[in-house]
Parts: structure tokens; C-alpha cells; sequence
């Protein structure tokens, strides 16, 4: 299988013409784009969000829960087929592009070693939010990439990604905070 390609955006998520492949882009840091799908639900007055637990061979946050789907925009691609795309293929959810409602951008840079293996994250998130009804027994997950999904309250995750985070998460708290003001109508 090719390696995916990506274009090296800006501050702001724009492409400058340039690509980068993907291990080049994460063993440098080269800014790229993501495409981050976050599915809630309200059930007994609560808000809930389904995260995702990585599987334990990924090549970042192996078995930790993370954003509800999440991909890397491929060089060429908007953010919002990607978005679409990436339902699909982790989750098995057929959504069409009206049912994603765009909440904003927001940057991810770190370091960090996975494997023995120094592992530089450098991009722009493009977030989405999914309200539709979603079972979990109704989900067809992407075995290589993830180990299960669940449902988990969303004030519940948030307070634990605060510092010091609880290490079953690896939820990134710009992406939490984007929904929080999304669904409060403040985005």
C-alpha cells in the first residue's frame, strides 16, 4: 500500500502548494490537516460523546480513548469528504455531508515517543459534529485501527482531560472544548 501524501498547510489550514508523506510529516513535525468527527447524543439530560479506543499497534495513543473518528485529510481532499470518509471507514457510519455540522479549527502540536519511536504531531484539525442516532451494536469498527467504541458523558471526559489527565484519554482538549461551544451555540 502507497504511503499517504498530504499537503503542508498553513497557520490556518490552508494548503501552500507543497505535500509531505506521512512519516516524513510526523518524524519532522510538517504541519497537515485532520479531519475530527465527534458523534454525541443527549440521553437522560446529559450529553454524551462516543470515543473511540485505539488499538494497541497505533502508531500514537495505543488502547486510549480518543476523538469519535479522526483521519488525516490526504493531499488534494477537502476536510469534509475526508470527515465523511473517515465515519465510514472507522465506525461503519454512512453519513452524508449535511448530517456533519463544521464546529471549527484547532492546532495539535506535540512530541512524544509510541514504540521506541519519537512520534511529532504538528496539524490543523478541521471539526465536525455528528447528532444523528447511533447504536453501538449497529457500528462496524476499522479493526486495524481501533479496539472497541463507547459511550462516555461528556462533562466526564472533559474534567479528565484537564490537568493532571487521566491517562485513559487521550481525547485532545482543543477538540473538547470546540464541541462544548458548539453545542452550547457558541461557535
Amino acid at each position: 500500500m502507497a504511503e499517504e501524501i498530504f499537503d503542508i498547510v498553513d497557520e490556518n489550514g490552508q494548503p501552500t502548494g507543497k505535500t509531505v508523506n506521512r512519516s516524513q510529516a510526523h518524524a519532522e513535525g510538517i504541519r497537515h490537516r485532520t479531519a475530527h468527527i465527534w458523534v454525541v447524543r443527549e440521553k437522560e439530560d446529559k450529553t454524551e460523546v462516543l470515543l473511540q479506543k485505539s488499538a494497541i499497534n497505533k502508531d500514537s495513543f495505543p488502547g486510549r480513548y480518543d476523538t469519535s473518528s479522526a483521519g488525516h485529510i490526504q493531499a488534494g481532499d477537502e476536510p469534509l469528504e475526508s470527515a465523511v470518509r473517515e465515519l465510514s471507514e472507522e465506525l461503519g457510519i454512512q453519513a452524508d455531508p449535511d448530517d456533519l455540522h463544521f464546529a471549527g479549527t484547532f492546532p495539535i502540536l506535540y512530541e512524544k515517543e509510541f514504540h521506541g519511536k519519537i512520534f511529532k504531531d504538528n496539524e490543523i484539525a478541521f471539526v465536525y459534529v455528528y447528532d444523528k442516532e447511533v447504536e453501538i451494536d449497529n457500528i462496524t469498527i476499522q479493526k486495524e485501527e481501533l479496539d472497541s467504541v463507547e459511550w462516555f458523558d461528556l462533562e466526564e471526559v472533559y474534567h479528565a482531560c484537564q490537568p493532571p489527565r487521566n491517562e485513559k484519554f487521550c481525547v485532545p482538549i482543543g477538540g473538547l472544548e470546540m464541541v462544548r461551544k458548539y453545542l452550547k451555540g457558541e461557535c
